[in-house]
This record gives structure tokens, sequence and C-alpha cells, in this order.
């Protein structure tokens, strides 16, 4: 079984957002004058996570629009009923602490040009074609990829299997010759595995759950162990190490 193209999540894959949203956060708090009301920049960033999961599961099923979710996030963050435009100008002052913080974890350029020759290259997350293109765009990323596939346009999400099917459609390659590589255990892994992919979980240790069960894909703690895993395609052949 040969491997022909890798398709790739962003955040917190090739993407440092963990980072970026916490030292976002912070930044954009002490510009407002709100980081003592949550007793500590620790605190309120686990509270704007929490608010994050709730509102991107309501948009995830088709609940909500992408700018709504963001809205809401605002308006529960602070507790307080904004106008859409108060709350797109607080989140647009975040954003702006937010890229100022943005970087590529240090084993996405050796991975891609180790590959450059050999593999072709797509994205596939769970945001918006504007948002990641734009953040591809800065990071000097975006001329790797042949297609930036995103839910908000395509109106289906990861970890179900159209999504995974339309980044291999977005090729032209049938998915057991496609790899996916995927920062979240269960969305990314096993999602990926589902929908009939080569599935490659990057354990950067900021999932929030690990997943049980049946293994289903293989995991690398660094994108230095990609290149030998997509060309060899353990598919059927060694164990898996996910776990």
């Amino acid at each position: 079984m040969t491997i022909r193209a890798v398709v790739w999540d962003v955040d917190d894959t090739l993407f440092d957002y963990t980072t970026a949203d916490r030292e976002g956060m912070r930044a954009h708090l002490v510009a407002e004058g709100l980081l003592a009301g949550h007793g500590s920049a620790e605190a309120a960033l686990v509270r704007w996570r929490e608010i994050t999961e709730e509102q991107w599961a309501r948009y995830a099923a088709g609940e909500t629009t992408f700018q709504d979710q963001r809205r809401d996030r605002v308006r529960v963050f602070l507790d307080k009923d904004l106008t859409d435009a108060e709350a797109d100008a607080w989140f647009g002052r975040y954003i702006g602490h937010y890229e100022a913080a943005w970087s590529v974890f240090p084993d996405v350029l050796p991975a891609l040009e180790a590959l450059a020759a050999s593999h072709r290259h797509a994205v596939l997350s769970n945001s918006s074609i504007t948002v990641q293109e734009h953040k591809l765009r800065t990071l000097g990323l975006l001329h790797h990829f042949e297609s930036v596939l995103c839910a908000a346009e395509l109106g289906v999400s990861k970890p179900e299997p159209g999504a995974f099917l339309a980044s291999c459609e977005a090729l032209g390659l049938p998915p057991h010759e496609v790899a996916y590589v995927g920062d979240h255990p269960e969305i990314d892994g096993r999602g990926a595995a589902e929908a009939g992919l080569l599935s490659v979980w990057i354990d950067r240790g900021t999932a929030c759950v690990r997943a049980a069960g049946e293994v289903v894909a293989h995991r690398i703690s660094t994108l230095a162990e990609l290149p030998a895993l997509v060309r060899a395609d353990t598919r059927f052949g060694a164990p898996s190490t996910f776990g």
C-alpha cells in the first residue's frame, strides 16, 4: 500500500495554538483591564477555553454560525449582553494579541521539506478557510499545500468521515493512499482511521482527552518520525504505538 499524500490538521499540529492562545489572551486581558477580575491569568484561560469548547460544539452541531460562535464566546466570558458590533470589536482586539504570539512548531518545516518531493500535501481543519489560509500565509506555510479545506465551508466537520473523504476527493486520491496527521486522538486520529485514511496522531501533549478502546492510529511524538512512517505505511505491518 502506497501513501501518496499527507493531509494535515493545523492547530496544535503545524501551529502552536495552545501557546498562542495562552499568551494572546493573557496580553489581551491585561490590555482590557480584566485580569484581576478572574483571580489569575490561569483561571481566566481555563474559563476561556471551556467557553470556546462549548461554543465550538454548538457550531460543529450546526446550531450556530462561525461568526456567531465567536460573538457568543465573548458574551459568555464577559457575562454581558453585547451587540454583534461590540462582541466583534472585543474579539478583534483579542485576535491582535493572539496573532502576535503565533509560531510554527520547530519540527514542521523539516518534515514538510523531507516529504516535498515524494508526497502531495493538503490541509483539513475544523475552522474556516478565511481563518486558516490567513494563518498559513502569515506563518509562511501556505505554499506547501495544494488545497485547504475547512468545516465552515464544507458543511461537515471532523470526525465525520465526510470531512476526511472531501480532502481525499480534492486530491483525486482514494482514502487508502492518503495519510492524515492531527493532534487530537479522537477527532483526528479515530476520525481519519474510520474514514479509511492512514491515521497519524502527533501527540504534542495538548489533547484534553485520550482515546480508549480499539487502537486505530499511529502515535508519534515528533514529526521527525513521519517521513519513515508514510513511506513504509505500516497500516498492515508493524503494530501502532497509539495509546
